[in-house]
């Protein structure tokens, strides 16, 4: 009868241990989080993989001065080269392989799309995805799981439409646009917001992100008569609209697509046509390390600090570098607010409730 008891106790000990265990979400630890994503560091899009190396900086820092909640952050990233189908194969491995906790800042709007059905099936957050478009922007009821980071695109044309109205109400105005969710949501914002206004778009040409060339598309808005030129493109394919522009000796006001203006592209945009870049308007969501407005900035020191310790092959002026941090600095708070405990679940919530007020 004794050992009935004895063995009746340990069979109520062992249950009231396993109830106390509290079983983590994939990738936590008691400490460490990991999180991953994908970026084009070779290929069309390669300018924008510099966000990466950014980020990584970022968590090394916190990692560096305690983590978050007693936890250090790894980051894993791999290249894309801006390949949906990559993208999803690369997803799929850091979620179902190296089991990440959370995709984090993946870059492009086909890319996230590619896999927003798979995350939001498995229930993996993907937070922060450097995306701009309707699509991630105004889905959050169908995607929960989904959250977006970049100042819609829509919205940036707005603001160049209403800058139209306000200094130059007679403007002439062609557009060549990527046919992709980032030109044609821009060019959706430009129309509406200059509509019975005064300026008028009197040309329009697309161009296919995987194309060769825009100098045929830059001659026929020319042809048009516009002096006033909208490029709403990503960096190669603005540097050659440029040098075509320049070539065929128009000289319309520019207005360059916020995707486009990172220092290092802005200065090959100078060396091939300095009169056109000149006066050229552009817009920007997030502090410009290499503007002097932020030369004693606490953050512009502390980012450039960041950069000299932890990522030095990097270029400090380089703004996809700076966007990198940014977007890591969220990801941080995001994790100190979803608290020690942490879900995947509460991290979303957590993402949901956050006050980006404090962001430097």
């Amino acid at each position: 009868m004794r050992r009935v008891v004895a063995l009746a106790a340990l069979v109520l000990l062992l249950a009231g241990s396993a109830g106390a265990q509290s079983i983590s979400d994939p990738g936590v630890t008691a400490t460490t989080v990991l999180v991953g994503g994908t970026v084009p560091l070779t290929g069309q899009a390669a300018a924008f993989g510099t966000v990466a190396p950014g980020a990584k900086a970022y968590f090394e820092y916190v990692n560096a001065h305690g983590g978050v909640n007693g936890r250090k952050i790894g980051y894993l990233y791999f290249d894309d080269a801006y390949d949906p189908a990559q993208t999803v194969q690369l997803t799929r491995k850091l979620v179902e392989q190296d089991r990440v906790f959370a995709i984090f800042g993946s870059v492009g709007t086909a890319n996230n799309l590619a896999i927003r059905d798979y995350l939001n099936a498995q229930e993996v957050p993907q937070l922060f995805v450097a995306d701009g478009s309707q699509q991630i922007g105004r889905s959050s009821a169908r995607y929960p799981w989904t959250m977006g980071f970049l100042m819609s695109y829509r919205g940036e044309g707005d603001v160049y439409g209403k800058n139209l109205v306000q200094t130059r109400p007679h403007a002439r105005v062609a557009v060549l646009y990527e046919n992709t969710d980032l030109g044609r949501d821009m060019l959706t914002g430009l129309t509406r917001a200059i509509a019975g206004k005064g300026p008028r778009i009197v040309a329009r040409e697309s161009y296919e992100f995987t194309g060769s060339d825009v100098s045929s598309q830059i001659a026929q808005l020319k042809a048009s008569g516009a002096d006033t030129l909208m490029l709403f493109a990503t960096p190669k394919f603005f540097i050659q609209a440029l040098v075509a522009t320049h070539k065929l000796g128009w000289q319309p006001q520019l207005y360059v697509a916020s995707v486009s203006i990172e220092p290092g592209i802005m200065a090959i945009a100078r060396y091939n046509a300095p009169a056109l870049t000149k006066g050229a308007l552009s817009i920007a969501f997030v502090k410009n390390p290499n503007d002097p407005i932020w030369a004693k900035d606490r953050a512009v020191a502390l980012y450039r600090t960041i950069m000299r310790h932890y990522d030095r092959s990097g270029r400090p002026s380089d703004v996809y570098n700076w966007y990198g941090m940014t977007v890591a600095w969220t990801m941080v708070e995001t994790l100190r607010k979803a608290g020690r405990k942490l879900t995947r679940a509460g991290l979303l919530r957590a993402a949901q409730h956050l006050n980006t007020s404090r962001n430097p």
